[in-house]
């Protein structure tokens, strides 16, 4: 699968094992950034790129950390077409892709350490949406929404 990848400072420390996890798992992994330790940066600068690569389909999935994960996640979810989540357990790591198609997971590089970021970066990745009919349904209506606000 090709992966999508940014981090800010505060999931700096995660970087680099999980970018070796990823591809020792044979994953291809497009890295957006940050490229160096850098107190001063900002969440937005490598978020929405990463974000609008798993909009337009140039990577399946997107993982995204910063410190909480918060930041992360809501700047994700401003770009039509991203369904993005903060987790921090494996179960909403697959449920969120089984029943509402998540393809971008945030998470928090001072709330997670590396061996629970793995698990549930494993869990997402391995799931597959679920296409129910109520599923698809919900997901429509989302998408109806973000139409509506961009014209607004």
């Amino acid at each position: 699968m090709q992966i999508g990848f940014a981090t800010d400072h505060g999931g700096f420390i995660l970087k680099e094992p999980i970018l070796k996890a990823l591809r020792d798992s044979g994953h291809g992994v497009q890295d957006f950034g940050a490229y160096g330790l850098n107190p001063e940066d900002d969440y937005p600068d490598f978020v929405i790129p990463l974000a609008r690569a798993v909009a337009r389909g140039e990577v399946e999935r997107g993982i995204a950390i910063c410190g909480s994960g918060v930041g992360a996640s809501f700047t994700a979810n401003k770009v039509a077409g991203v369904r993005s989540a903060l987790i921090h357990e494996s179960f909403s790591a697959h449920q969120g892709v089984e029943d509402d198609d998540m393809n971008l997971l945030c998470l928090g590089g001072r709330v997670v350490g590396f061996a629970l970021a793995w698990e549930i970066i494993q869990t997402f990745l391995a799931a597959q949406p679920v296409r129910a009919e109520r599923f698809e349904r919900r997901l429509a209506k989302v998408a109806a929404i973000e139409c509506k606000e961009k014209i607004k």
